[in-house]
């Protein structure tokens, strides 16, 4: 086995496989992102050091999930934003409609740090976040939550 192949981390093949799980069962993907200086997003949504983005293809343009980073364009306030999170930040996916999904612990250290969203390839031909079916709510809130008590919904995890 070569030693290259161990140090590839899951989570990313993971994001993309539980992000098709919900698009192909029409539901809601959202990621839990543990923001810190390497993460792009817009920092007037981040609550407790956390941001939850709906990565869903309606709420998104350009959604790149590399092995690396998750990169994306999407209206906050109805402004176009570009967004980059390495991966390492991606604390959990899940589907809003029902909870489930997954968490990861957050990759912490200087490696992590070294990533920059800059240096990211851009999409050809992508200038602007789409038009259509613009939504009337920041994508950066997380969902109004279903329990009484105001809390959010829980991760039920898959086995």
């Amino acid at each position: 086995m070569d030693g290259d192949a161990k140090d590839v981390s899951t989570r990313p093949y993971l994001l993309r496989a539980l992000h098709e799980w919900c698009s192909d069962s029409g539901l809601t993907p959202y990621i839990v992102v543990r923001v810190d200086d390497s993460v792009q997003v817009p920092r007037e949504y981040v609550t407790d050091g956390e941001i939850v983005l709906n990565v869903s293809d309606e709420a998104t343009s350009a959604l790149q999930i590399s092995n690396e980073f998750v990169v994306f364009k999407a209206r906050f306030g109805g402004k176009p934003r570009d967004i980059a999170v390495p991966i390492g930040r991606v604390s959990a996916i899940y589907a809003r409609e029902n909870g489930q999904g997954m968490a990861f612990p957050v990759e912490e250290g200087p490696a992590l740090l070294q990533q920059t969203p800059d240096a990211l390839p851009q999409p050809a031909g992508l200038q602007s976040v789409k038009d259509t079916k613009a939504p009337t709510k920041p994508q950066g809130d997380p969902p109004k939550p279903s329990d009484p008590h105001g809390r959010r919904p829980a991760l039920k995890r898959i086995k």
